[in-house]
């Protein structure tokens, strides 16, 4: 009598088994989405790719379009990590159900070098050769206008986290195949100056590389000005060469001018030349930038010297939420593993562009989750006008030119602090409303 009522007990659940996978069958729409951070990350390994980048069979195809070898080639070092994060942590839950069927994201590589005409190929070999279904990338203005142009061409979606000059998302430049998940000029301009209008800091000197990039970053500084602390002075500016090895003729005008604060754009070599030569000269006055954090250049001058120093960025470790509390353990717990290049202080944490485009790219796979296709104009039907909650707070994409609308957050620099031993390092995150730094639409289609 129990063996006849333990058959039939176990064939009650052989059953609903069955069932329940007949309903996943039928209903498509059923299958369990991902969530970001929900992965096992304790494998991860960025150096060694194979599970998101060789992945055969029937993938979603992400392309990276970055500078992979050359002068930038660290960038593409950084972009790949982000993207390798969020894949894999999306592969361990399985995947994303997309066009009837779970798919795994494969990421393959397009090397731009930083130039026009390689850049091109590699965007072409991406769509035409690689049949991706979407691209990301990439550092440089003349780059992303030559990816954006290439993807309303082919019909395919392009998403830009990195490249923030305004005029990608003019009349001339703009298609509905672009997302831009970076703040434009405007943006980062507007927020800098209302964070400083609620400070008593009143001289400002203007020192940014001399290109198209640093000419927009300083006017639009001047103007947001005029709008957000019209008492304010610009003591001085200066607009130095890409690369240069020697500020000390603009760090001595800027000691005579009786500056408060130094506002510039310079990144890479010249934000850490800028960092050290500055201090080396008792320059005491704080340097307020979007990459003032870079670890190594705050580790070389010492810790209490790199502190006052201001940061801002669209995704910071010290915002106070409580997936980006998950966010900084579940990266800290995975980076003790890495190997090089990844093992360096400067990846203890994912910060700047790193933090910033990991953030992003979830909203980019979370909108093709909902779309259940990798269909470009059903993307676009979904992440247009989207609001979306991300690690560190809402996300609104403007319907008219699909820029990202997003709180700017700001940081002064301290030290001691709790996330590096040598250098100063983030304390309290502030926000300044994507309300007071929303630019103007300058596409037509308001």
């Amino acid at each position: 009598m129990k063996s006849t009522f333990d058959r039939l007990v176990r064939s009650f659940f052989v059953l609903a088994f069955l069932l329940c996978w007949g309903v996943v069958a039928l209903f498509p729409g059923s299958a369990a989405a991902f969530e970001p951070l929900k992965g096992d990350m304790s494998n991860f390994q960025p150096t060694s790719p194979a599970s998101d980048t060789d992945l055969d069979g029937d993938t979603l195809k992400v392309g990276l379009l970055s500078p992979f070898s050359g002068s930038a080639a660290t960038a593409g070092e950084w972009f790949y990590l982000s993207l390798a994060w969020v894949a894999h942590d999306i592969n361990e839950q399985g995947g994303i159900f997309v066009d009837g069927k779970m798919k795994k994201i494969k990421i393959i590589l397009g090397d731009t070098q930083v130039k026009p005409a390689i850049a091109k190929k590699a965007m072409e070999r991406l769509l035409l050769e690689d049949e991706v279904d979407v691209v990301v990338g990439t550092p440089g203005t003349h780059i992303t206008a030559v990816a954006q142009t290439l993807a309303g061409k082919y019909k395919k979606i392009f998403m830009n986290y990195c490249s923030f000059s305004d005029l990608l998302l003019d009349e001339k430049n703009w298609n509905p195949y672009v997302f831009q998940v970076a703040p434009n000029t405007t943006q980062w301009t507007l927020a800098m100056a209302n964070f400083y209008a609620n400070r008593p800091e009143k001289k400002f000197y203007l020192l940014c590389q001399d290109y198209a990039y640093g000419h927009a970053f300083g006017e639009g500084f001047k103007e947001a000005l005029k709008i957000h602390k019209p008492e304010a002075e610009i003591v001085g500016e200066d607009y130095h060469a890409l690369f240069l090895k020697d500020f000390a003729p603009y760090l001595t005008k800027v000691m005579a001018s009786g500056a408060e604060v130094i506002i510039s754009q310079d990144w890479s070599a010249d934000n850490e030349n800028l960092v050290r030569q500055s201090r080396q000269m008792g320059l005491e006055a704080p340097i307020a930038s979007i990459y003032v954090d870079d670890p190594n250049p705050l580790k070389a001058v010492g810790g209490p010297a790199g502190a006052g120093m201001v940061v801002m960025q669209t995704h910071l470790p010290s915002i106070e939420t409580a997936m980006n509390k998950k966010f900084n353990k579940k990266w800290l717990a995975s980076w003790k593993n890495w190997e090089e290049p990844y093992k360096g202080f400067e990846y203890k944490w994912p910060q700047g562009f790193v933090g910033s485009s990991t953030v992003s790219l979830y909203w980019l796979f979370d909108v093709i989750q909902r779309a259940k296709t990798t269909e470009a104009d059903k993307i676009i039907e979904v992440w247009e006008g989207d609001n979306y909650e991300s690690i560190t707070g809402p996300m609104h994409m403007r319907p008219q030119d699909h820029l990202m609308l997003t709180d700017i957050y700001f940081s002064e620099l301290v030290f001691p602090n709790k996330w590096y031993d040598y250098n100063a390092s983030w304390g309290k995150a502030v926000a300044v409303a994507k309300e007071v730094c929303t630019p103007p639409v300058i596409n037509g289609r308001e």
